[in-house]
């Protein structure tokens, strides 16, 4: 999993480079965004705010994956046996999803806020630490959670749809036994295509985010709909599409890694769990 985040981090600075960067610094393009992040070099470029995200990084999926996990088992109650259905993995992708974000708000600010300041011009922290004192001290704890509405928008819905997805997909490859009998490239094909399909929905709500977070100072914008109003103002529909391209190329590879490690790591766990009984 650290792997792919090592991997996909420079897909997502480039990302959050274009989405962030307004007015006369704003970039042609994708290409003219990687160019200009290149001449930072790979740890003050590309690598830029990875430091929090990859400590983190297991904590955050595992909230997500043990509350989607927990609330499947609710769903099904005392009858473990019954399967649950594509609405019940909805919800409880969408609860993992949501309670996930009281753990990855304060991640992604930090990460945000780090990527956001590329050119030498616009650093004003040099790391993590320097990132989260400025933002104690002037806005305390709660500074921390700045942006986590517009990540509610973003993660309760397109989680659900995470789920189902990947759920949906892999049902179909084994059921035509596509891939191999421990269902590997059943779980690296439908990651993969799960992760594009989510970065498409969510990535409306991942711009407004990503401006919002950008300002850790709170000045620009007064809500998620000034933010979204600026967009739509001086960028139109289109804006709000801002880096996909690369959020895609980045999501595949990530996410076939995630579900991967989750699905034969659980069923690995069942399978002794049978044998010691």
């Amino acid at each position: 999993g650290m792997a792919g985040l090592i991997v996909g981090h420079p897909f997502d600075t480039t990302k959050v480079q274009l989405q962030t960067q307004h007015g006369s610094s704003s970039y042609k393009g994708t290409w003219d965004a990687v160019m200009s992040i290149n001449k930072q070099g790979w740890s003050k470029g590309f690598f830029r705010g990875m430091g929090f995200p990859l400590v983190s990084y297991g904590v955050v999926n595992s909230v997500f994956f043990g509350v989607y996990g927990q609330t499947l088992k609710f769903f099904k109650g005392a009858d473990h046996e019954r399967g649950v259905t594509y609405t019940e993995v909805f919800l409880a992708g969408s609860m993992g999803g949501l309670v996930q974000i009281s753990v990855a708000c304060p991640v992604d600010l930090v990460k945000v806020v780090l990527q956001s300041q590329i050119p030498k011009g616009a650093v004003r922290f040099k790391g993590p630490v320097q990132t989260i004192r400025s933002i104690l001290k002037h806005r305390g704890i709660l500074g921390m959670y700045h942006g986590t509405s517009s990540m509610v928008y973003r993660d309760a819905p397109t989680f659900g749809v995470y789920t189902v997805s990947y759920e949906f997909i892999f049902n179909q490859m084994t059921q035509r036994r596509i891939g191999d009998q421990h269902g590997v490239v059943a779980s690296l094909v439908s990651g993969g295509m799960t992760g594009v399909i989510t970065w498409v929905l969510a990535i409306p709500w991942d711009n407004v985010k990503s401006l919002i977070q950008a300002d850790p100072s709170q000045t620009c914008f007064k809500s998620n709909w000034d933010c979204v109003k600026y967009i739509y103002e001086h960028r139109g529909v289109r804006g709000f599409f801002t880096g996909l391209g690369v959020c895609c190329l980045r999501a595949f590879p990530v996410n076939a890694v995630t579900f991967l490690v989750y699905s034969q790591l659980l069923r690995l766990l069942n399978s002794q769990s049978v044998s010691y009984q």
